[in-house]
Parts: structure tokens; sequence; C-alpha cells
């Protein structure tokens, strides 16, 4: 999900403190407040983090995010009537991407979702977790009880080797029917045992690479984050490299990306609203939705590579010729690839990769080309896959 750290957002109102923030300072994290709380941007370096994270695996505390649990008799309908997902086909133990939308179709949240034995886990973005629960519990029935988990860490660990990291620690089943953590598929849960604590273990992320998302209580995240770092593959990362993992997995940041006047459809988010519900509807926007479906839409989501090596930042304004057609949503400098790339709005007629667009930086026009995202293939464990 897309609650990543955009380096142009650090601010310094009063803010909180996660289970994890002596933890960060005794590594050397730099600390800046992100979504109302201290959190670690670096410690060595964005971009010898990111390619650490690319090469092996990086552990990051995503605490900052909401963590809810909805229960009560009626919940898949009264989830279905605010998210365009197909309850129906998630089984216990499987996870879902979904939105969280307004009556006009736009994006109030991106989220995920995930189907425990007795009710839905659900997390939602650091930013607007507030702003999401008070939306829930508006609009959801008396029946259905939501409960915001803020006792909880949530440890996110990802890269090539996160599998077998996390295996190391000797994870055991929670439930007869719970497979072996590392046997996990992509977007399948499960809760285990560590050392007598349970622990709920997703194969997931926001970063394009195999890893997982790992839910746990807070006063044991410090000694399950030790544990981890002891594995030779396992360092610390910061929020900055997060984002610049997920920009090149071609990944929306809330708030950048995503608001609440853009819809799904032209934000390439197709896959979060479930084909039954695509025709059926019968959630907010829905009427919206399903016309941009079936029609098209004015704009698009597009990645964008530049030439040279001058990152174009948000907010940049982008050209096609000399008529301005957009502005960037999320830009900066790619380490895996080498290059800057970016992500902008533009209308549906420029979408087509290969179109050569300019962006302005401080007066200088730099020359972009529209390029297919992922900028970096996925890498998720899918089970099966070749």
């Amino acid at each position: 999900m897309s609650d990543t750290y955009n380096i142009e957002e650090a601010e310094t109102p009063e803010t909180l403190i996660l289970p994890l923030d002596s933890w960060h300072r005794e590594r050397g994290g730099r600390m800046v407040e992100f979504a109302g709380y201290w959190m670690p941007v670096q410690y060595e370096g964005i971009m010898a983090e990111h390619l650490w994270t690319r090469e092996h695996a990086g552990l990051f505390d995503v605490s900052h995010m909401g963590q809810l649990y909805l229960a009560g008799e009626g919940l898949d309908a009264a989830v279905e009537a605010l998210l365009p997902i197909d309850l129906s086909t998630l089984k216990v133990g499987r996870q879902r991407y979904s939105l969280l939308l307004n009556e006009e179709g736009g994006v109030l949240d991106d989220l995920m979702v995930t189907r425990w034995n007795s009710g839905l886990y659900m997390v939602v973005n650091g930013a607007t977790k507030w702003d999401d629960i008070g939306h829930l519990r508006e609009y959801l029935p008396d029946e259905i009880t939501l409960s915001h988990l803020e006792e909880a860490a949530l440890l996110a660990l990802q890269g090539p080797e996160a599998a077998l990291a996390l295996a190391s620690l000797g994870l055991t089943p929670a439930q007869p029917q719970i497979v072996a953590v590392d046997e996990l598929g992509f977007m399948q849960s499960g809760p285990y045992l560590w050392n007598g604590v349970e622990i709920h273990a997703s194969r997931s992320g926001y970063t394009g690479e195999d890893g997982y998302e790992i839910s746990l209580p807070a006063e044991h995240a410090a000694a399950f984050a030790d544990a981890l770092c002891a594995h030779p593959s396992v360092k610390p990362i910061g929020l900055g490299a997060r984002d610049s993992l997920r920009m090149e997995a071609g990944l929306p940041l809330y708030g950048h990306d995503l608001n609440e006047q853009i819809d799904p459809i032209s934000a390439g988010l197709t896959f979060g609203i479930n084909k039954r519900r695509r025709v059926e509807g019968g959630f907010p926007g829905a009427e919206r939705i399903q016309a941009a479906l079936a029609e098209g839409t004015a704009t698009k989501r597009i990645g964008l590579t530049l030439q040279g090596r001058q990152a174009a930042r948000e907010g940049a304004e982008v050209y096609h010729g000399e008529e301005k057609v957009g502005v960037l949503t999320s830009g900066g400098f790619a380490p895996s690839l080498g290059k800057p790339i970016a992500m902008a709005d533009v209308p549906a007629a420029l979408a087509t990769p290969g179109t050569e667009l300019f962006i302005d930086v401080r007066g200088k026009k730099l020359p972009a080309i529209v390029t297919p995202m992922p900028f970096v293939p996925h890498r998720y464990f899918r089970k099966g896959a070749a």
C-alpha cells in the first residue's frame, strides 16, 4: 500500500513517537516528521539502502500506518457497500488491495484487506488513518465493530532474501492449516508464533520485491527487529529508500499520485475494483467508475524516464511542445536504473509509451519519454510461477 515517505514532505509540527523510536535512533536513523510521527528517513544513505533492499533484504518500520479490525454480523455486505471489493472470493488467509472511494468515485485512500478467521484486518495509510476511521465508523452499520489496533507495530521485510531471513527466526504456524512462513504465496497471510508471541505475517509489501508485512505487539517489536537484523541479509532501511523503491515499481503514493479528485481507472488501478463489482456496482462512485471503464478517461497516470541525470520533483510542469499538459505527481532518481524517473497525470492521448514530453525544472525543459510501468519488474513470489 502507498504510504511511503516523500522527501519534500518533512515538517516540524508536534509529533508522535512510534514503538521503535529509540531503536532507530540507536542505529543512527535520521529522524524526520512524517504523517504525524518521528520516522527514520535514512541510516547510511538512501541510494545504498535502496540497492541493499533490491539485492538482499531491508527492514522498514511502517508502524505509523493504521491497523484496523472489523467484525460483526453482515460484515461482508457492509464493507462491500463502501469498497469495490468482492469479499465472496476472499478466503481466510488471503489479502487483497482495495480502495476507499467518495461519492464521485475519487480515491479517499488505498488499502489492504485480509480475511482473518473471525473478521477482516485492514491496513490504511498513516496520513489518512484518522479520516478513514471516522469515515468507516460513520458509514458502517452499528452491528459492525471497528477496532483500531493501536498497540500493534507493523514491520515490512522486503527483498529477495526476505523469506530466508524470516524463516531463520523459527516461526511456527499458530493454526493447523497454516503453511510455513516461507511457503506463503504473494498476498497470502497467517498467524505465527515467535518465542510464544503471536504475530501475523503476510507476503506482501510496497517495494515491488518479494517480502512480508508483519504485525505484532508493540512491546515485542524491538526484540523482533533485533532478531531479524542479526541475519546477515537484513539491514534497517529508511522511508527515503521506500519511496524510491515504490517509484521504480510504478506504485502510486496517496496524497500525490492519488487523491479525492482522481478516479482509480485513470490512475491505472482497475485491478483494485474486482470483476463482479465492476458489473454490479453498489459502491460509492460506481456510476462514474463504470462510465470510465466503458468510455475511457480524459487523463491517465503515466511513467516518465528523463534523459540525463537531473531529477525532477513533484509539482514540476509537463509540456508537449509548448503546451502545458500536466504536472509531476512523483519524481526522483532511480538507483536501480541509474537515471531519473517520474509519474504524471496527462491527457490520455499522450499516454502512449514512446511519446516525447518535456519537464520544466527551474526554467529548463528536460526531455522525457513516456515509459511503461513498472520501471523495474516486480518480483513477487507467486506459487506455481516459473
